[in-house]
């Protein structure tokens, strides 16, 4: 074989494999699953797997440090955009819808904010073991990062249930459903 011929297919086959054994070979995001305390003190926001295959992240409100108006009721997700979710309780609603992991090692998709009623762009990371930033953005170019901290602790009035029970957070019903596990098939004798 000619000498320029086997320095083009090696040359090929090196971009190729940088290319495709990159993306083949990159590892998955830390799993940034737990309970986060918000940048600002107001929130603590659990993180956890979703989705009909368990590969995205949800995350619900499940303690707030002001839960309650002045007139002690609950403060509602009165700007949802869905009629349906207007007298939602904000504590124990989910606010992160299946984020999906990225190649660059962090979870992207959308946060909802219950303040005005729309969902935004968020991409989320473990910046080490006990710290998580997310990046949220109006636009491409208008974006804002803030470190959670990740918390152990239980404080009064916390959710601590699962996800669905009378005491956890309720998943929006988009997210609610995973599929039931395949029943065993008896062998043929």
């Amino acid at each position: 074989m000619n000498i320029v011929l086997r320095f083009v297919l090696r040359v090929a086959i090196t971009i190729l494999m940088m290319v495709f054994g990159g993306r083949a070979g990159a590892a998955a995001p830390p799993d940034p699953s737990g309970t986060w305390l918000v940048q600002d003190g107001r929130a603590r926001i659990r993180l956890e797997r979703c989705g009909p295959s368990r590969d995205r992240i949800c995350g619900f409100i499940i303690w707030m440090k002001e839960p309650a108006d002045k007139r002690g009721q609950p403060y509602r997700d009165k700007e949802n955009p869905d009629p349906d979710k207007r007298a939602r309780a904000l504590l124990g609603h989910q606010l992160i819808m299946g984020l999906q992991a990225t190649p660059e090692g962090q979870f992207a998709g959308e946060i909802y904010n219950a303040e005005d009623g729309k969902s935004y762009s968020v991409s989320l990371w473990r910046d080490s073991a006990d710290r998580l930033k997310l990046r949220g953005c109006l636009i491409k170019f208008l974006c804002q990062t803030q470190t959670w901290q990740q918390t152990l602790d239980v404080l009064p009035g916390q959710l601590v249930g699962l996800t669905g029970d009378l005491d956890g957070p309720r998943a929006d019903k988009e997210w609610a459903a995973v599929p039931a596990p395949k029943p065993m098939q008896a062998k043929a004798r």
